[in-house]
């Protein structure tokens, strides 16, 4: 995307009070389930559909001069995820990018952390009570990690959607870095 570049997580906090700043997460878990008795699912990869009609991460602004990133989407992710989020904490070390977008100044700061089967599927049964359920956040998917025989099928199918900002970007990268796709099943596009 044009105007948006990569930057450190220290350069990016070092930009000045003029810029707003959002924390968002991929959430997994290991899935060893099979889609029609055969199609190895590997992982659940957890993103929702917004009030907008998009796709994104769960997360949102946090205000700096009140709480740490890691806190702001700590308290983002149990308004827009109920009380399932409690289980867990986004930490630090969870962080794998930044990026600025200049023109609004907004940084992005992505994270990706790994659940337990049982920590996942407690975020997903509690997410329609959490305080945001059905204002900001419309429901939560499961990303298909898989292609189907006619190459259309499943993650390519899926990346055709609506994502907000570089959420597509965010989640190929993601997927792809901590190995959660098996080569070369869909960077076909």
């Amino acid at each position: 995307m044009a105007g948006i570049r990569k930057l450190l997580l220290e350069e990016s906090l070092a930009l000045g009070p003029n810029w707003r700043h959002a924390c968002h997460v991929l959430l997994y878990a290991p899935d060893p389930g099979k889609l029609f008795g055969r199609i190895p699912l590997r992982y659940a990869v957890l993103m929702q559909m917004r009030f907008d009609g998009r796709l994104g991460f769960p997360g949102g602004f946090v205000n700096l001069q009140d709480e740490s990133l890691e806190n702001g989407l700590n308290r983002e992710l149990v308004e827009e995820l109920g009380e399932g989020a409690t289980a867990f904490r986004v930490e630090r070390a969870h962080h794998r990018s930044s990026r600025a977008a200049s023109g609004q100044h907004v940084v992005t700061h992505f994270y990706a952390m790994r659940l337990s089967q049982e920590q996942l599927a407690a975020v997903e049964i509690g997410a329609p009570r959490a305080k945001d359920h059905g204002l900001e956040v419309l429901g939560l998917v499961r990303v298909p990690l898989y292609t189907l025989h006619d190459d259309v099928g499943g993650l390519p199918a899926f990346l055709e959607n609506a994502f907000i900002g570089t959420a597509r970007e965010q989640l190929l990268e993601t997927l792809q870095d901590l190995g959660l796709l098996e080569s070369g099943s869909v960077f076909k596009h």
